[in-house]
């Protein structure tokens, strides 16, 4: 058995016994790896020997094991014992791990008996190989292509794609337009162009209907960024609890959110290999794949060291931001570090109207400018590819704004 767990002699001796006894050493150390407490592995066992009993006068073999068996193992259990929160999930997890080891035979995956399911893993398949665009991205166009066929065509199968017509398209748009604000509707409308040139780049559509998606009224920089003032960017880093492991996490997230402007998909992204001490430069994969390297400010440098060297679990993932509480695995997108932006703004008892992590993005900019850097360097720091793309915070910039001002006739008002 795996140091980790420490099961009392009468549950090792059961556990020796049962069935389950040759694939335990296996469960015990992914119980560690994955970060489980001495007490949940314990408990897991003790189920799991409580299991391997249960099989032994049934007809049934270890090879047999699959969802069903668990249901009917617990139901059984569950007349004579109370049930635990973690039964179902230590189970689960048992399952898995003799699967993954080779044990059991893969759970097929359900297929997707959707009508529209083959035309959408088709597109997916080309968002990936041809577009090369990021699984966020790829899951939004997914989600409005769904919305989209399954208002056109609700449950005929299969949807005759071919019939689909301007006026589909206008009708959708403006029902989708009534329902959300100008930015979303203009992401709709782009997921909704590069399915309609999809279809017909494979011959499915005879013509360009692509060119009938209405473009949302959102004029080119009318908005203002949403951003924080420095003082308020200081007074949330200040907030975090550095004497408790969280606490240096969430420490590195904010800083580099706060100091070299990452998105959240970066920072969840971000990888050991991608930290180049030496060079002091981590790599950042950005947007469509792109591999970039910034420079490490000194305090950003300093706390994500301590993260690693004093609070960052042992585990098998490469990612560098990991879950503290078992199982340990990397942030799996950018809504995790959104939510620990939200919960470190509530903590410092800041209420700006946008709470996401791009407000810690567009406060940078907006401090940059005001102490002298140009738009250009901005730009780079940003890594927008397109200098239009940044003037949206000259609008921020009150400095260079009131010297531009002409004086108010008849005096100051």
């Amino acid at each position: 058995m795996n140091e980790h767990c420490d099961p009392r002699p009468v549950v090792w001796e059961k556990l020796q016994a049962g069935l389950l006894a040759p694939h335990l050493k296996a469960v015990s150390r992914e119980l560690s790896e994955r970060g489980y407490a001495i007490t949940s592995s314990n408990y897991a066992l003790r189920l799991f020997a409580a299991l391997g009993a249960w099989l032994e006068p049934s007809s049934h073999t270890v090879l047999d094991l699959n969802e069903a068996i668990l249901d009917a193992f617990l139901a059984e259990r569950y007349q004579t014992h109370q049930p635990h929160r973690q039964d179902r999930a230590m189970l689960a997890f048992f399952l898995a791990c003799l699967r993954r080891t080779g044990v059991l035979v893969p759970r097929p995956e359900c297929p997707d008996l959707h009508p529209t399911a083959p035309i959408r893993e088709a597109f997916r398949a080309h968002l990936i190989n041809q577009r090369n665009l990021a699984p966020e991205t790829v899951s939004t166009y997914l989600d409005t292509v769904t919305r989209f066929l399954d208002w056109r065509f609700g449950v005929q199968s299969p949807p005759v794609l071919s019939a689909l017509s301007a006026e589909d398209v206008n009708a959708f748009m403006l029902e989708q337009a009534r329902r959300y604000g100008a930015g979303h509707t203009q992401l709709i409308a782009s997921a909704l162009r590069g399915f309609l040139r999809f279809l017909l780049q494979y011959g499915i559509l005879a013509i360009d209907l692509a060119q009938a998606v209405p473009a949302p009224a959102r004029r080119q920089l009318a908005g203002l960024p949403k951003f924080m003032p420095p003082e308020d960017v200081e007074r949330l880093l200040a907030s975090v609890d550095q004497t408790r492991p969280q606490g240096l996490r969430d420490e590195a997230i904010l800083l580099l959110l706060a100091r070299l402007g990452l998105r959240a998909g970066e920072v969840a992204r971000l990888r050991l290999d991608d930290l180049d001490w030496e060079a002091r430069e981590p790599v950042i994969r950005g947007k469509c794949a792109r591999v970039e390297r910034l420079p490490l400010p000194w305090d950003v440098g300093e706390a994500l060291s301590r993260y690693l060297r004093e609070a960052r679990p042992a585990c098998i993932t490469r990612q560098v931001f990991v879950c503290l509480r078992a199982p340990r695995r990397g942030f799996q997108a950018g809504n995790a570090v959104g939510t620990i932006v939200r919960r470190a703004l509530a903590r410092a008892d800041l209420h700006p109207p946008h709470q996401g992590a791009h407000l810690l993005r567009h406060s940078l900019p907006t401090r940059l400018l005001r102490e002298g850097a140009s738009l250009v360097e901005i730009g780079e720091l940003l890594r927008h590819h397109n200098l239009d793309t940044t003037r949206i915070y000259a609008k921020v910039d009150e400095p260079s704004l009131r010297r531009l001002a002409p004086p108010w006739p008849g005096g100051a008002q």
